[in-house]
Parts: structure tokens; sequence; C-alpha cells
């Protein structure tokens, strides 16, 4: 199966999604204009991943900002890594968020708790 990317822009995220590692990435802010058109493709690579993924998949989610319906999107996300879960596999969420941003450590929280995953929270220093 190919890898997934999308380059960062100022107002969508870096995609970048390994097959083979089961390295999940998103990373920077996700303000598109059209959520459906940006994420609809992400969300198909994720049902192709998820009938043969990884041992073990790790979702790296390290975002500055995301609007409301990049979040309904992140949601999707989760539930699609949730199955893969459900079907046997390691799965492991990574929520990045400055050390700063209480309101981005407690989105990550209430991700958790929703999705039924295991979070691991990660404090980052500011750059």
């Amino acid at each position: 199966m190919d890898n997934f990317f999308i380059e960062r822009s100022k107002q969508t995220p870096e995609i970048k999604f390994d097959a083979e590692s089961g390295v999940l990435e998103i990373m920077g802010r996700s303000i598109p204009e059209n959520t459906f058109d940006f994420f609809n493709p992400v969300l198909s690579w994720l049902d192709e991943y998820s009938k043969n993924p990884a041992s073990k998949t790790v979702v790296k989610v390290n975002l500055e900002y995301f609007n409301t319906s990049s979040s309904k999107y992140i949601l999707e996300i989760l539930k699609r890594v949730k199955n893969i879960m459900n079907d046997g596999y390691d799965v492991l969420v990574e929520w990045y968020y400055e050390e700063d941003d209480e309101e981005m450590m407690e989105t990550g929280e209430d991700y958790e708790d929703v999705s039924g995953l295991p979070f691991t929270l990660i404090s980052v220093e500011e750059d």
C-alpha cells in the first residue's frame, strides 16, 4: 500500500501517513475552506489501510489550531483508528499541545474520552 502525504499550507495541516511503519501524523493548523474536499482522501486512505494495518498504529496529532468542521473529521479519523484497535491491533494516539495551551490539552482529553482510544498527552515547548 502506498503512503499518503499532503504538504502543509497556511490553512491545511501536513498529513503524513506511513502504511508500513503504522505512523500517521497530522501537523500544523487545520482551517481548510472545504473540509470535505480536504479530509475525504484522508478517510479513504484510512479505510484501505484498515484492511491490512501495521501491527501497531501510532496516530500523532500535533495541531496548533483547528476549526469546528475540522474537529468533526479528526473525530472521524479517530473512529476509523478505533475500528483497527477493535480488530485486535495495537493503537496509540499521541496528542501534542504547547505547554501553555490548556484548551488544546483538554481537547485531547475530551477526544480520548469520546473515542475510547489510548492517548498519551505530550506537552511541547513553544518555538
